[in-house]
């Protein structure tokens, strides 16, 4: 890939942020708020748009959400109060809805999408049934236009636990691309003095491995449900990583990408955060409660429940062995009790160790 061009993609002017979940409203805090430290120089003007319109009106008037506890929307931010207010002169979107709702937010905001305008997701999922990353679903969405210009997408992934980038904490994240240009440019724009962004050109090992991950996590909560022991969550997260690295070779990805900060960097803060809220429905699985009963009490989307089926389908098609995985998808789909899947899961037959 060449070397990006720091000259070719000036700073936007309008960024709209879709989505008024956690990273929605950390994406419009690291937008809007001057930093000294950041490389894109000026702010660009920042809109914030979201399906609901009672949390909308609600956001407009208070500033605050109840997602994110002691957060503060910046006075700089404008919450859009229509679809045409949220997207007119949009020079990039960053896509901050959940994956298997990406498609449906797109295709309500495609006649309204500026021609030309970037395109970066910060969704971690795949999409049930499409198989289809959150860069190929807006894509998708976005082709059924025979007059769209081209426009650049990528990714904006890694170990950000929402609560912890609100309060301003040090931070790495990963903007993938393939566009250089486009990605040198996402790096500059979100870069501040607590968050550091490198570039990567591996779309498809940056979205993978934050999708991956998250059905890795829910393993980890099983464990930590079961006081099972830091020894088996650790080893946990090794096999997790190797499952994730096969699946991401078989799919063309590369291997370095899951060794990095997308990849493990994700994985390792997943996996243990208390905040993370795939470890936290694997713990309340664990515990003995049905999925089910989770996840009609979560106040938010789980994406490791719904990906964990796309994963599924995704080691049949590329006829790779992922038996966490499997493991997981039982646990929630076929009511397999966690204790008799980490026994089966530790009576697997003896094997040298390999990874990817």
């Amino acid at each position: 890939m060449p070397a990006p061009n720091p000259d070719s993609h000036e700073t936007p002017q309008t960024v709209t942020i879709l989505g008024l979940g956690q990273m929605g409203l950390c994406c419009a805090a690291m937008l809007a708020g001057p930093d000294p430290a950041a490389g894109s120089g000026p702010r660009p003007a920042v809109r914030l748009w979201g399906h609901d319109e009672t949390e909308v009106g609600r956001l407009s008037q208070t500033r605050t959400s109840d997602r994110l506890p002691g957060y503060e929307l910046p006075p700089e931010v404008r919450v859009a109060l229509s679809d045409k207010e949220a997207l007119d002169g949009a020079d990039l979107i960053v896509a901050a809805v959940p994956s298997q709702a990406m498609r449906e937010a797109w295709a309500r905001l495609r006649p309204l999408v500026p021609g030309g305008a970037g395109v970066v997701s910060v969704a971690k999922g795949i999409e049930n049934e499409t198989l289809l990353r959150p860069s190929q679903v807006i894509a998708d969405v976005l082709a059924d236009d025979p007059d769209a210009k081209p426009r650049p997408i990528a990714s904006l992934s890694g170990p950000s636990i929402a609560t912890e980038l609100a309060r301003g904490m040090p931070a790495t994240m990963v903007a993938a691309s393939d566009d250089a240009d486009f990605a040198a440019r996402l790096q500059r724009l979100f870069s501040t003095s607590y968050l550091r962004v490198y570039t990567n050109d591996d779309l498809l090992g940056v979205e993978l491995a934050g999708a991956v991950k998250n059905v890795i996590a829910i393993a980890a909560g099983v464990l930590d449900g079961l006081n099972a022991g830091y020894n088996a969550k650790s080893a946990l997260l090794a096999r997790g990583l190797a499952e994730i690295t096969r699946l991401g070779t078989a799919m063309g990805a590369n291997t370095q990408t899951f060794f990095g900060v997308a990849g493990m960097g994700d994985l390792v803060t997943t996996c243990f955060s208390p905040e993370g809220r795939n470890r936290a429905c694997g713990e309340a699985l664990g515990k003995g409660e049905k999925i089910k009963a989770y996840l009609d009490r979560s106040r938010f989307v789980v994406e490791g429940v719904a990906t964990t089926k796309s994963v599924m389908d995704l080691a049949a098609r590329y006829r790779v062995e992922m038996p966490i995985t499997r493991a997981v998808h039982d646990v929630l789909f076929e009511d397999l009790d966690p204790v008799r899947a980490i026994s089966e899961l530790m009576s697997r037959e003896l094997r040298d160790e390999r990874v990817g």
